[in-house]
């Protein structure tokens, strides 16, 4: 069960966007004369697809407008928003994708953002040419949790689950490594360390551990 490509989430796991995620949804519900704190807003909706995250907020204020709606400006308003803001990066990032692509093994990029919020990232990083594969949420029927985002990936880069490893920040995203028979690593950030990780494969502190232990498996 050789090593031979790694699977990375975006948020939370190689960028710091949840607080960006928290300003988009807070200038949307303003309007409407709802807000949340950010700690639990982001604690409880970090990794959860954006239609799932909409449906709770509309039914728990009861709003008039659709879950729908809210989701597509929520995408509207993140997609220009990280145009002229790009987020923070996560501890020793660069140093990890440059390690990982340099070491021969395929890397993708599994995602549950859209492609009109995660490209702009990816591109104004330089990071969109280190991926042999970019998956969003906008290209499966069914985004994380379920599987099909890195059923796809592996597709794409014509790598076996069992030879694969997936790196996440979040439950959603662990439960969408699970359900795509990848090994997964957790790496808690401050707006998921209550998440349960117990189904992961193994729980790291960051990135630079991770490295460490694909070292190990080349």
């Amino acid at each position: 069960m050789s090593l031979q490509a790694v699977l990375f989430d975006m948020d939370g796991t190689l960028v710091d966007s949840e607080a960006m995620h928290f300003v988009c949804w807070s200038t949307l519900l303003a309007p409407f004369g709802v807000s949340y704190l950010e700690d639990e807003f982001c604690q409880r909706f970090s990794g959860r697809p954006t239609l799932e995250a909409a449906i709770e907020i509309k039914s728990e204020n009861n709003l008039s407008v659709s879950a729908e709606f809210l989701a597509a400006e929520k995408y509207r308003l993140f997609g220009e928003y990280v145009k002229t803001n790009l987020p923070p990066l996560m501890p020793f990032v660069v140093q990890t994708l440059k390690a990982v692509k340099n070491s021969g093994l395929k890397m993708a990029l599994v995602t549950g953002s859209a492609t009109s919020e995660a490209m702009p990232i990816l591109k104004g990083l330089e990071f969109y040419e280190l991926f042999d594969s970019v998956v969003t949420k906008d290209d499966v029927i069914t985004p994380k949790p379920a599987g099909d985002p890195y059923l796809l990936a592996l597709k794409q880069i014509n790598i076996k689950a069992e030879n694969a490893i997936a790196v996440e920040d979040t439950f959603t995203g662990v439960s969408a490594a699970n359900n795509a028979s990848l090994r997964v690593v957790a790496i808690a950030n401050s707006h998921t360390k209550e998440h349960d990780f117990s189904k992961a494969t193994y729980c790291m502190g960051n990135l630079d551990e991770f490295w460490q232990w694909v070292q190990s498996q080349l």
